[in-house]
């Protein structure tokens, strides 16, 4: 079995100079929050919690990343959700299901659409860079969470970017991890939040070991992701980023 971690430790700083003092300071912050959460590569083992008023289910499941395009993830349990999974590479998003199995490419159209039923929709399963490349930021604030300095950042996409979001809201803390992420709509509500509810070690590195997607109109539906393992800057072959492995897995 091949392993590898979570996801890129790109080009370092991308010549903000042009940019004014506190933009290009946001923009760093933000990309060094998505590089420590994927690193170069990526392996982890990770519990899906999708709670309901009347229900709850729970998945498990295994992630590899490389670089900032390319993602796999697949379900392993339970016996009946086995064997689905979904491919990122090169902003292109493609789905398999064993129930009927195909490998179907996700339409743009769709990023923004419920991924398995959670509260976690395709685009953000996808742990892209996006918000990076499409979006300005800008520094509001600092805040103290834990004995750490939290800098407060908003993130507006650029006006050609075919995003969903209106604009976002991001918390990170002085070691690059992320304690919250706002999503608001165009009209400028509040529509989701996600929040890191535990932070510790694992895979050498501190990261979010628990965050929590919820909806601002619904209190008592939440997801929840827990991280189980993970090992970051480890070697994976391209193979695995394939809709041959997606449909039949090799790794």
């Amino acid at each position: 079995m091949i392993k590898k971690p979570i996801l890129v430790l790109s080009m370092a700083i991308i010549m903000f100079g042009v940019l004014p003092a506190g933009a290009q300071d946001a923009a760093e912050i933000v990309r060094a929050t998505i590089d420590n959460w994927r690193g170069e590569s990526s392996y982890g083992e990770m519990t899906m919690t999708i709670h309901r008023p009347s229900w709850e289910r729970t998945m498990s499941m295994r992630a590899w990343t490389q670089g900032a395009k390319k993602s796999l993830v697949r379900i392993t349990a339970p016996k009946k959700d086995a064997g689905n999974g979904t491919l990122m590479d090169n902003n292109n998003m493609w789905s398999y299901a064993p129930k009927v199995n195909r490998v179907i490419k996700v339409p743009s159209s769709m990023m923004g659409q419920s991924w398995m039923g959670s509260d976690f929709s395709n685009k953000d399963v996808s742990r892209s860079d996006d918000i990076v490349e499409q979006y300005d930021h800008t520094l509001l604030g600092k805040e103290e969470h834990e004995g750490h300095t939290v800098y407060v950042i908003q993130s507006i996409p650029h006006e050609e970017a075919a995003v969903v979001w209106g604009r976002e809201v991001l918390r990170v803390r002085d070691d690059d991890v992320l304690v919250s992420q706002e999503y608001y709509d165009q009209e400028g509500a509040l529509v989701k939040t996600l929040r890191s509810l535990e932070i510790g070690e694992m895979g050498g590195r501190t990261i979010a070991l628990r965050q929590r997607m919820a909806k601002e109109d619904a209190s008592d539906e939440w997801t929840e992701f827990r991280i189980d393992s993970v090992e970051f800057d480890v070697e994976i072959s391209d193979n695995v980023f394939t809709r041959s492995n997606l449909q039949n897995p090799r790794e």
